[in-house]
C-alpha cells in the first residue's frame, strides 16, 4: 500500500498597498528615485508608470516599479 500523507500547506497572501490607474505615486528605489509618475497599467507584481514626455517625439516615457518600490502621493 502507497504511504499517503497529506500536506496542509497554507498559501498566504500578503497586502500590498498598490495603485490604481490615474493614481500618481513616488518611486522610492531604484535608478528612478524620487521621480512621480502617473500609473497606467496594474500588474500582479508591479505598476507601468508615465514619467514624462519624449520632446522629440512625443511618446511617453514608461517604466515598471514594483509594488515595494513606490508610495502613493495624496491628492
Amino acid at each position: 500500500m502507497a504511504n499517503e500523507e497529506t500536506n496542509n500547506v497554507e498559501v498566504k497572501e500578503t497586502k500590498v498597498k498598490s495603485a490604481n490607474v490615474g493614481d500618481m505615486i513616488e518611486v522610492k528605489k531604484g535608478q528612478f528615485k524620487g521621480i512621480k509618475g502617473e500609473v497606467l497599467v496594474v500588474r500582479e507584481n508591479s505598476v507601468i508608470i508615465k514619467i514624462g514626455m519624449n520632446e522629440k517625439t512625443g511618446e511617453p516615457i514608461k517604466t515598471v516599479v514594483n509594488h515595494k518600490n513606490y508610495k502613493k502621493i495624496k491628492g
